[in-house]
Order: structure tokens, then C-alpha cells, then sequence
């Protein structure tokens, strides 16, 4: 029942947000006694399956310009490898500590926004 949960939970998120579901994922995954940079790995080959989904769902429903995305997609494909490179020479207590910044920041951002 606790996966059903965790599932439903970070598709919704990322159905709703474009990949959001990483930000519920990591500390749900780190709850259930995955170390962080376990958690992290595991909770990008999750999203990148939902992330698959959602982009055909926005595609069919129109809301997606495949040549803006096609625009941004080498460089995230850069940042995304140079991450996982990375994330091996990270200590997972730093990285637990970066990742709470991120997610204060993008808080931050979105409470100044509105």
C-alpha cells in the first residue's frame, strides 16, 4: 500500500508539475531506508518513466511545443549527465544538504511569484 502511495503521489505531482514527483519521491524513498544518493538515482529512473508519460499525455492534449522542448533537450541532457557524474564524488550528508537549498529556493520562488 506504501508503493501505491508513493506512486500515485509522485505522478500526480508530476503530472500536475512537469517532474515534480522528485521532490516527493527523494524523501519518501529516504524513508524507507534508501541511502540519498540511492534515493536520488532510484527516484530519476522513476521519474524518467513517468516524465515519458506525462509528455505524451501534454503532447495529445496540445499543450506542448515539441520545438521549444527539442530547443532545451541536449543541454538538460549535459546537466543531467554531468549530475550523475557527480553524485558519485558527493557525500550523501551534502548532498541531502544541497538538495533541501534547491528545495528552499524553488519555495522561495514560487511564494514570491504569487
Amino acid at each position: 500500500m506504501k508503493k501505491f502511495f508513493m506512486g500515485a503521489l509522485c505522478g500526480l505531482l508530476n503530472g500536475l508539475f512537469g517532474s515534480g514527483g522528485g521532490v516527493a519521491a527523494v524523501p519518501m524513498l529516504e524513508a524507507a531506508r534508501l541511502e540519498a544518493k540511492e534515493s536520488h538515482a532510484t527516484s530519476v529512473a522513476f521519474i524518467f518513466t513517468l516524465s515519458l508519460a506525462t509528455t505524451l499525455s501534454y503532447l495529445l492534449g496540445g499543450k506542448l511545443d515539441p520545438a521549444m522542448a527539442w530547443s532545451y533537450i541536449p543541454y538538460g541532457t549535459a546537466g543531467a549527465v554531468i549530475g550523475a557524474l557527480l553524485l558519485k564524488k558527493i557525500p550523501n550528508s551534502a548532498l541531502r544538504r544541497i538538495f533541501g537549498v534547491v528545495i528552499l529556493f524553488a519555495a522561495f520562488r514560487i511564494l514570491v511569484k504569487t
